[in-house]
């Protein structure tokens, strides 16, 4: 862990309070040399409308906090090649591999999903991964 692990996890946590979902609440922060360099929320595609859930029921189009950072940094035009992912859940298999071909080099998360199969593929593919507890 360094020095600014716990900082820039609670700025995800703090991100993570813009989500309209209501189950669960997710962000993640995109970190290269010291910047924010693209941020992320779970929620719906833009121009469609803020209900993630059907009852109890997340909508199968809704996007994850680390999709939407990496979307996001895509359209900027930079490149998150060896960055560092902050994240308030561990990815799912389908973000990580999102992580993998985004050249992400390191993924802190603070909760546990439910699956862990995201979290093996990532050290799978060499990546760095470290879950860290903040308040």
């Amino acid at each position: 862990m360094n020095k600014f692990d716990d900082k820039y996890m609670r700025m995800a946590k703090i991100w993570a309070s813009n989500s309209y979902c209501k189950r669960r609440k997710v962000g993640a922060l995109l970190v290269k040399d010291r910047m924010i360099i693209s941020d992320g929320y779970n929620g719906t595609p833009s121009g469609f409308e803020n209900d993630c859930e059907e009852g109890n029921v997340t909508k199968p189009y809704v996007l994850h906090a680390e999709a939407n950072a990496i979307s996001k940094v895509a359209k900027s035009g930079n490149s998150s090649e060896g960055a560092t992912l902050y994240v308030t859940a561990s990815p799912c298999m389908e973000c990580s591999k999102l992580i993998i071909q985004a050249g992400i080099t390191r993924v802190v998360y603070s909760d546990e999903y439910r699956l862990d199969d995201g979290i093996r593929l990532l050290k799978r593919a060499g990546i760095e991964v470290e879950k860290i507890d903040v308040e």
